[in-house]
């Protein structure tokens, strides 16, 4: 029995499957064909398994790729999300979010409430559930999104940068209210949010009413613009005022004092 065959088959076919870009079906050729054997699979059943098997691996690549790009601060998914702890929030209507149907229709979806009610979480949570749809999806805080249009602005990148940001499928916003933008910022801003009004989807997480936003944005016409574009069809949802973090944070403390009984 020749039994350098097998192996000079194999090699034949990881070659072949690098030069083919087809790193999963290199990699389980082998042991799909013994399962192929055992279950009396037809050579066609075989190469559908094998086929099927790089798609989802491309796929997977794919979603991972999508969450490293979208330059999350930290990895949080809906699942984590507490929502018996803030009642305000409804998970229904979160969950249907996460389907995904606002991105295709461009509609914008604002979280507003003070710090620690859970923002971020439900932004970060529907940008990863965007991900693994394959969209395109870009984070950033406002500060950070402003700070990078005023460096591009410097270096006459400032149309390339803002064409970057547009092809995003979803941009997700976080942070807008917490520190009062000059007027360049100001505008900066309102070119991102204009540019994807019934285009493009974004989120966006504040902690101010829209009646306290010219705090932020100091030119009133500005700002009743900005304010148009971003609540036109928007889902709004209110997280309240109440930190679930810091609550969580002392409910910690408690269950470690050396007062608390077992």
């Amino acid at each position: 029995m020749n039994t350098e065959a097998p192996v000079l088959e194999t090699a034949s076919i990881r070659q072949q499957c690098k030069l083919l870009h087809l790193p999963t079906v290199a990699a389980q050729s082998a042991q799909l064909a013994e399962q192929a054997v055992r279950e009396r699979r037809t050579h066609l059943g075989f190469l559908e398994a094998l086929l099927q098997a790089e798609l989802e691996e491309r796929e997977q690549r794919l979603v991972e790729r999508r969450i490293r790009e979208a330059h999350l601060p930290r990895m949080k998914t809906l699942d984590e999300f507490e929502f018996s702890r803030n009642p305000k929030v409804s998970a229904q209507q979160i969950h249907e979010l996460a389907q995904g149907g606002y991105i295709t229709r461009a509609e914008p979806i604002i979280f507003i409430g003070d710090s620690g009610s859970g923002k971020t979480h439900l932004l970060t949570g529907l940008a990863v559930a965007a991900c693994r749809q394959k969209r395109r999806v870009r984070f950033a805080t406002a500060a950070a999104l402003i700070n990078e249009l005023v460096e591009a602005k410097h270096q006459l990148q400032l149309g390339r940068a803002l064409a970057r940001w547009a092809r995003y499928d979803l941009i997700a916003l976080d942070e807008v209210g917490y520190v009062p933008l000059a007027e360049v910022g100001a505008e900066f801003l309102f070119q991102v949010i204009a540019e994807r009004a019934e285009k493009a989807a974004v989120i966006v997480t504040t902690n101010l009413p829209f009646s306290e936003w010219t705090q932020v944005v100091p030119n009133p016409r500005l700002c009743k613009a900005l304010l148009d574009r971003i609540t036109d069809r928007a889902h709004i949802i209110e997280t309240g005022t109440d930190s679930y973090r810091f609550r969580r944070t002392l409910e910690k403390r408690k269950g470690h004092s050396p007062d608390t009984k077992s």
